[in-house]
Order: structure tokens, then C-alpha cells, then sequence
């Protein structure tokens, strides 16, 4: 196949291996479209993305627009003269103006296996409801959310109990550069017909926020470990003790507790929490926080931290009152 003209557009980490990939297989990057430079890291100093940087390393020409709307953006992205326009992760939403401007269309590295996880996080959320396998499609973008027709998909399967999303993440990202190559050159030269999803299985994967990372003790220790492995690092999971959120950085499995504890009741020295069953009828459950994390301060384990932040045994958390009076720092 010869070289195309593309115009990548990505944002963050994940889309970094795509670009490389297109550039070691040494098609023409015209121009490389990014989230504009923002505050980052505890500095909070203006930042450029991840695929910003990137791009800068390679020498390739960068825009950061804030929209993409209007007469104005889409001649400018006419004016690269690309063939393809290739988008993993950018951020922003593509006008019908845009996407009609490449002879073959503009193509996305979706992290999930389509028409399941449609949206903005497709990695979390394949985790969180407990997915046995993922992978990556390689989609013709059309006006709908994720709704376009296939072009090559590969999936992997989740059969890590211990896999945690940043590790997803690295993994679907390095699939989607081997896959992106591939599938710009069946789709150039007609060998690649794309395929609708299917009307059955679809999920929507929306953004995730701060709140979705609170624990939830009374759906099951199951889910509080798949909320944990899927929040990590982002949003992160948490739960309230007192005036605190304490984040939880990695939990264990706990033999069940006698009895029918109250979930997020406190069972041990060694941060052990009642939860409830992992069905419906199930008797209850409980996890071990194995690392977690206060405000400003390192992370350390369980045991660690119930040494130096007082919560006696039966305190339920999440509650005003579950921070005793005897607050040792």
C-alpha cells in the first residue's frame, strides 16, 4: 500500500502508540489535532497532552482547537489535503462538515469490542461490570455516537482477577496501534468491507466522575474489587470516614463475616469490610483494604492506617460518625 495523508487526532495517553504506529509505517501525518494545553499534575502548570508532546517530538504540525464547528474549522481541516483522518481519544465531536471531508472517511480506535461500550469509557466500565473479554474495533466514524460500521476488531480476554484499568488501558492501547495499520490499508485498497454492529448488545459507557468511585459496600465484595481495579488511577475509589475521603488503592479477598453485619461495617485491625452478598439472597461478603491513601498523605496499608487514624471494630463507614474522637496523626 502506498503512504497515505492523514490527519491523527487523539488526546491522551492512549492514543500515543497509534501515532507512533502510523508513522513508523511511514504514512504522511499532515497535521495532528489534540485537547488544548491544559493545568495538570499537582503544579497544576499548563500542560500539552500526551499526543501534543508526542507529535512535537516527531516534528509533526499541531492544532488545538476548542471546536471543531463552523465553516471556518472545517476548510482548515480541508486545507491538510488528507486522505484519511484517523481519531483515538481526542475529545471533541466531529461535524458532519468534518467528517465528510476525506476521501476515506474518518476512522476511530474504539476500546471495546462494538456495539457494547459505546462512549467515553469503555475500559472502566468493561471492568466494572465484570467482562470476561474486550478488545479494540477499528470503526468508520458516522454523526452517531460509536454507531459506525466496523472495519477490523480484535478482543482480549479479562482473565486477570487482579487486572486494574490503567494496565487494561496499556494493554488495549498497544492492540490498537497493531490493529490501525492494518486497517487503513484493507480499507485503501478495498480488501477491508466494513461491517454494521449489530442492532442487539448494545452499552453505553459514559464519563466517569469523582462520585462513581465511592464504595459501595451493600452491592457485594465483588463489586467493590471490580470498582476498585476499574477506577484505578482514574476517577479512584474512595470511601468517607468522617470528614475524610480516603481513596482505596488495592483490595483482597476476606472470608465472609459471621453473622449479618451492617455493610461497611469495620470487622478488624487489619481494615476488613462487611459487604453485602454478590447476589441477590447470597449471605454477606467482605474485602480487606489492602492500600489506601488519606488526603496529602502516602499510601500505606490497611493495618498502617488503623494505626495511626483510630476506628474501632463494628464503626460503620461512610457515616458522620464513623471518625472516632481519638484522631492520632
Amino acid at each position: 500500500m502506498s503512504a497515505l495523508s492523514i490527519v491523527f487526532m487523539g488526546t491522551p495517553d492512549f492514543a500515543v502508540p497509534s501515532l507512533d504506529a502510523l508513522v513508523a509505517a511511514g504514512h504522511r501525518v499532515a497535521a495532528v489535532y489534540s485537547q488544548p494545553p491544559r493545568p495538570a499534575g499537582r503544579g497544576h502548570r499548563v500542560q500539552p497532552s500526551p499526543v501534543h508532546a508526542r507529535a512535537e517530538a516527531l516534528g509533526l504540525p499541531v492544532e488545538t482547537p476548542t471546536r471543531l464547528r463552523g465553516t471556518e474549522s472545517a476548510a482548515r481541516f480541508a486545507a491538510h489535503g488528507a486522505d484519511v483522518a484517523v481519531v483515538a481519544a481526542y475529545g471533541l465531536i466531529l461535524p458532519e462538515a468534518v467528517l465528510a471531508v476525506p476521501r476515506l472517511g474518518c476512522v476511530n480506535v474504539h476500546a471495546s469490542l462494538l456495539p457494547r461500550w459505546r462512549g467515553a469509557s469503555p475500559i472502566q466500565h468493561a471492568l466494572l461490570a465484570g467482562d470476561a473479554e474486550t478488545g479494540i474495533s477499528i470503526m468508520q466514524m458516522e454523526r452517531g455516537l460509536d454507531t459506525g460500521p466496523v472495519l477490523l476488531a480484535e478482543r482480549i480476554a479479562i482473565d486477570d482477577p487482579t487486572l486494574t484499568a490503567d494496565l487494561l488501558h496499556d494493554r488495549l492501547a498497544a492492540l490498537g496501534a497493531r490493529l490501525i495499520v492494518p486497517a487503513l490499508a484493507g480499507l485503501a485498497d478495498g480488501r477491508l468491507r466494513p461491517m454494521p454492529q449489530p442492532i442487539d448488545g448494545v452499552t453505553y459507557a459514559p464519563k466517569l466522575d469523582r462520585a462513581a468511585g465511592q464504595l459501595a459496600w451493600a452491592k457485594g465484595a465483588a463489586q467493590v474489587d471490580r470498582q476498585v481495579r476499574a477506577l484505578t488511577p482514574w476517577p479512584g475509589a474512595w470511601f468517607a470516614l468522617g470528614d475524610e475521603r480516603i481513596k482505596v488503592l488495592a483490595v483482597e479477598p476476606a472470608p465472609p463475616p459471621v453473622g449479618a453485619p451492617v455493610p461497611g461495617t469495620l470487622l478488624d485491625a487489619r481494615l476488613t469490610i462487611a459487604c453485602a452478598g454478590d447476589q441477590a439472597g447470597a449471605p454477606a461478603s467482605a474485602i480487606r483494604l489492602a492500600r489506601v491513601q488519606r488526603p496529602g498523605r502516602a499510601a500505606v496499608d490497611g493495618a498502617a492506617f488503623l494505626r495511626g487514624f483510630a476506628v474501632a471494630p463494628g464503626t460503620v463507614l461512610d457515616g458522620d460518625d464513623a471518625l472516632e474522637a481519638d484522631r492520632r496523626v
